[in-house]
């Protein structure tokens, strides 16, 4: 066989493996999202400089904006279990961040600024008032930086089992281009966002890191989550580039031990780490309040949402 038959058994070999990873992602998007589990509240649409952001309102009262966690499988289904309560005393407006859930998903770098600007957009355009937050995980370095750039529109901060100061000093480095060109590679790319997507991969997320009591990971769960990381097709995995490549970090020291709007932490009692971490916070700013709720780990909202509401009436109040 001379080089010229195996260059074209290598190129026809190559565009074999090509088509089937296309089309096992295509299957994977469109099993992902067949229950339709996401979109069951009435949703409005904010028309942001960089896309639609989703976002509910219920209840009536102050308003409080609602802020998942910043991962690709994250929804504000993550507050769905407290939604109500809250609405009984307050205007809650729930958001998909940008890259997330049913906002858009547009191709771009996605980073802590950029949140910033969104989020103070949404409460200048939407809001219309001076609100509390509340920020879930990665999400947090976020809250704070657009509370310490913009004060006078926000009044407390919550945050739930915030990202370490030290996780959020990580800045990209020579490997985080060279994985950020992998994934942003169309079929490749894809796939290994599909195969870190998977059900399994959540599910051991969740067992290892996320919860407590394994009985509060139902498989509805997962599809919930599974069906977010997917939504908006292979445009879900450039928010998972940016965070995986540490482009959504910052140094949040200085805002931390600046702020002067009160800051409430709430961590779930298994969660060691997380609690370690607040007292970093509370050392750069002894003003924050702290407070663990037991037999939870990261999402204390889900596993314990009377504990949680009971804390959340108090620091507000």
């Amino acid at each position: 066989m001379n080089k010229w038959k195996k260059a074209g058994l290598a190129v026809t070999a190559s565009a074999a493996v090509i088509s089937t990873a296309h089309i096992i992602n295509q299957m994977i998007f469109s099993s992902s999202v067949i229950k339709n589990l996401t979109n069951k509240e009435t949703r409005s649409t904010y028309k942001w400089k960089f896309g639609n952001i989703s976002y509910t309102i219920s209840g009536e009262g102050s308003p409080i904006l609602l802020i998942h966690d910043l991962k690709s499988s994250c929804s504000l289904c993550e507050w769905d279990r407290i939604i109500k309560s809250l609405g009984r005393n307050h205007t809650v407006y729930a958001i998909d961040l940008l890259g997330c859930g049913h906002s858009d998903k547009p191709n771009i770098t996605y980073t802590t600024y950029m949140y910033t600007q969104m989020i103070q957009d949404f409460v200048i355009n939407v809001i219309h008032k001076k609100t509390d937050i509340i920020a879930q995980g990665d999400s947090a370095p976020m809250a704070i930086m657009t509370v310490y750039s913009n004060p006078y529109i926000f009044n407390k901060l919550i945050l739930v089992s915030p990202q370490d100061i030290k996780s959020a000093l990580k800045t990209p480095d020579k490997m985080c281009e060279i994985r950020r060109y992998l994934l942003n590679s169309p079929v490749l790319g894809t796939l290994i966002y599909n195969i870190c997507m998977s059900r399994q991969k959540l599910n051991s997320g969740f067992v290892l890191k996320y919860f407590n009591n394994k009985n509060s990971i139902s498989q509805n769960l997962i599809d919930t989550y599974s069906e977010n990381a997917h939504l908006g097709g292979s445009n879900a995995k450039y928010l998972f580039t940016s965070t995986e490549c540490h482009y959504t970090t910052v140094s949040i020291s200085k805002a931390v031990s600046k702020i002067d709007n009160s800051i409430y932490i709430i961590n779930g009692s298994c969660d060691t780490t997380a609690i370690e971490s607040a007292k970093l916070y509370k050392s750069l700013n002894p003003a924050i309040e702290s407070v663990t709720i037991e037999n939870a780990k990261h999402y204390p909202q889900i596993e314990q949402p009377l504990k949680f509401i009971k804390n959340i009436d108090i620091f507000l109040s």
